[in-house]
């Protein structure tokens, strides 16, 4: 099969013929019909992800169609399937409590096994897995990914956002739009911060309620301005120190800071004001992935017309194009994502 392989740090991926993987006893074999290219697959690009070496096949978003399944799976050939990116072993502890996304024994295609940038992957822990919607494409099931189902569970498992309250995003790439998208459709008002307009100008025309370019800094002080008084929940979605200060800093009195962007490599410590968080009795929440138990509500949302995620994909590119996905994240990048769909060029 062909796959587009990490051979050096910072170089474009090579596209190489590697052989299809073989069938877990638990899981599946999906022909992948879309994958999604994210920030999180820029850090192992870059060598930051300490888990990424090279040699791997990326991707980590994906959808895809069953042509193999093991003799303990419970899918069938044809099957078109959606996978969260922590794959959960559903018998630790943290499964049994319902918190798959911390599994000890969680598998990562993408990250240390081989992921979805190719036309096959093999799907352990095959019940992590969810059937995809009839009315939903693989393109944009496929940018749901970890963008969406991480924001998704940031801000109604961890923040518990209310409708009426502000939502300050910090951030508007593929995390940070949806996260937007989401709270708006959870009846949030809603302020972004960005350093590129055209990305400002890109969430105030899908419904943002008030944008803040961070340009020239002051984020925090313009957002409080803005939500008379303090933001009541935050996320960032970068993973650097001044977002993550900004975010700190731009809440009211008991606000809800949450921590989606991925502090990694040179970011993984960060001098972050924590007489902000005590003098205002604030609340910091780490999030990373979503537990698959919540697939329905999120897909039920979307399914119901309730929120359209479909804006979120800007670019669909064929294989050979990922490297260079990779490394647009290198600057500030254009609105929307981009999504493999062509595995053949």
């Amino acid at each position: 099969m062909r796959a587009a392989v990490l051979r050096e740090y910072n170089k474009d991926l090579v596209i190489e013929d590697v052989p299809t993987p073989e069938c877990p006893e638990d899981g599946v074999v999906l022909k992948v019909l879309a994958c999604g290219v994210c920030r999180s697959d820029w850090h192992g690009w870059i060598g930051e992800h300490p888990r990424v070496k090279p040699g791997q096949i990326g991707g980590h978003e994906y959808c895809g169609e069953v042509v193999e399944a093991g003799p303990r799976s419970s899918w069938k050939l044809g099957d078109k399937l959606v996978a969260p990116f922590i794959l959960a072993c559903g018998m630790c502890p943290s499964c049994q409590s319902g918190n798959q996304n911390t599994c000890p024994n969680q598998r990562l295609p993408g990250f240390i096994e081989p992921g979805a940038f190719a036309e096959y992957v093999a799907v352990p822990f095959d019940h992590n897995l969810a059937r995809l919607p009839e009315m939903l494409s693989p393109t944009v099931a496929a940018g749901l990914g970890c963008r969406v189902t991480t924001s998704w569970h940031a801000l109604t498992g961890r923040a518990a956002l209310q409708a009426g309250e502000w939502l300050a995003v910090h951030g508007t790439g593929g995390i940070g739009l949806s996260a937007m998208l989401l709270g708006k459709a959870l009846g949030a008002y809603v302020v972004v911060v960005d350093v590129v307009q055209e990305k400002l100008d890109h969430a105030l025309s899908l419904g943002a309620d008030a944008a803040v370019n961070a340009q020239d800094g002051g984020a925090a002080e313009k957002i409080r301005e803005i939500t008379k008084g303090g933001a009541h929940v935050s996320v960032e979605a970068l993973g650097i120190a001044a977002t993550t200060n900004a975010s700190i800093e731009c809440l009211r009195p008991l606000g809800r800071h949450v921590q989606v962007g991925m502090p990694v490599g040179h970011t993984a410590h960060m001098e972050i004001n924590m007489s902000a968080v005590y003098q205002g009795n604030l609340a910091l929440y780490g999030t990373r992935g979503m537990p698959s138990w919540r697939y329905p509500s999120l897909l039920g949302l979307i399914t119901s017309g309730t929120v359209d995620m479909s804006p979120l994909i800007a670019r669909e590119i064929p294989l050979s194009r990922t490297g260079a996905e990779l490394a647009a994240f290198n600057g500030p990048t254009p609105p929307g994502v981009a999504v493999i769909t062509d595995f053949t060029s």
